[in-house]
């Protein structure tokens, strides 16, 4: 791979593919609506080309896509959109990808697995999602497996990382950083699963470099498992932060959803605050090695360290 394509290179985990990519001297398109959120991430970067377009028009994406040798689909759109648009730019890329028989390698997260059984998740575990937004992501899965282009499909738990800010961690983060009191949503006693994006980053790279990663799903699973109260002693420690943390229950998003229409689509997710689904990895170190995995100590650190610089 020499030249590749990141779709919603300015959020958190294209953020993360874009500077792993260029670690392994790859150079990069990297294309998302606003320049200039673009150039304040990557304009004193060497390798990186800005591109600024719209990932529904496929003439944008077509000029992006000149001369590479991988599509990085990393970008998302809000939640109240994803029934009626989704699939729309994902048959975009597609195409895209199948036209001029570019590889493609996909950001997918946990919600086509639906429900869990209390046990580590398998790439080859039946999917019976019983939330809206999980069937659209098991439809937009089955489009890509079925098409002819030459893809495959990786699967990470929630992100926590340097720009990843459409998160729920960051919610928590913003406000410790700024020494503020805070809020967690979810049980702060139940464990859950989340993965640093830079790791996230340096898997799906590494996956994107072999050829028999290629039609195939992978897990990607974070360090470990950790409940929020871990999480908020682990961010006093290393802040000194002592402002008090609100639990966000489903009760309260219920409520905002009567005002906010993205709270109204957070509403069904909420069940994977009380029922995890935590990633099985074991497909990805049989066959590629060693899942890159930062302890959330260091994860966490190392996020909190990069927030204070955008200040």
């Amino acid at each position: 791979m020499k030249k590749a394509l990141v779709l919603g290179a300015s959020g958190g985990m294209g953020y993360s593919i874009v500077n792993e990519l260029i670690s392994r001297g790859v150079h990069v398109v990297a294309f998302a609506r606003t320049r200039s959120k673009l150039e304040k991430l990557f304009q004193n970067q060497q390798g990186i080309t800005i591109f600024t377009g719209d990932i529904f028009n496929l003439d944008d994406l077509l000029r992006a896509a000149t001369d590479v040798d991988v599509i990085f689909q990393a970008a998302n759109i809000p939640y109240p959109e994803w029934e009626e648009r989704l699939a729309t730019f994902i048959q975009q890329v597609i195409n895209v990808s199948e036209t001029r028989g570019i590889k493609l390698a996909v950001v997918d997260n946990i919600y086509a697995y639906g429900r869990s059984n209390g046990e580590k998740v398998h790439e080859n575990a039946h999917k019976n999602p019983h939330t809206k937004k999980g069937r659209i992501r098991l439809n937009v899965e089955n489009m890509i497996k079925e098409s002819d282009a030459q893809a495959f499909i990786a699967h990470f738990p929630d992100f926590y990382g340097p720009n990843a800010e459409n998160t729920l961690l960051h919610v928590t983060l913003e406000k410790v950083v700024a020494n503020l009191s805070s809020m967690f949503v979810g049980d702060q006693r139940i464990a859950r699963e989340f993965i640093y994006t830079p790791d996230g980053a340096k898997a799906i790279v590494e996956l994107a470099f072999r050829e028999d990663a290629y039609g195939e799903s992978w897990n990607i699973p974070g360090h470990s498992v950790i409940t929020g109260r871990e999480i908020m002693e682990t961010l006093r420690e290393l802040t000194s932060y002592d402002k008090r943390v609100l639990t966000v229950t489903k009760s309260m998003i219920r409520v905002l959803g009567l005002f906010n229409p993205m709270m109204r689509e957070v509403v069904e997710m909420y069940y994977l605050n009380q029922e995890p689904v935590v990633l099985n990895g074991e497909k990805y170190e049989n066959k590629i090695g060693p899942v890159p995995r930062t302890s959330y100590r260091g994860g966490l650190r190392q996020t909190i360290e990069y927030m204070k610089n955008q200040q």
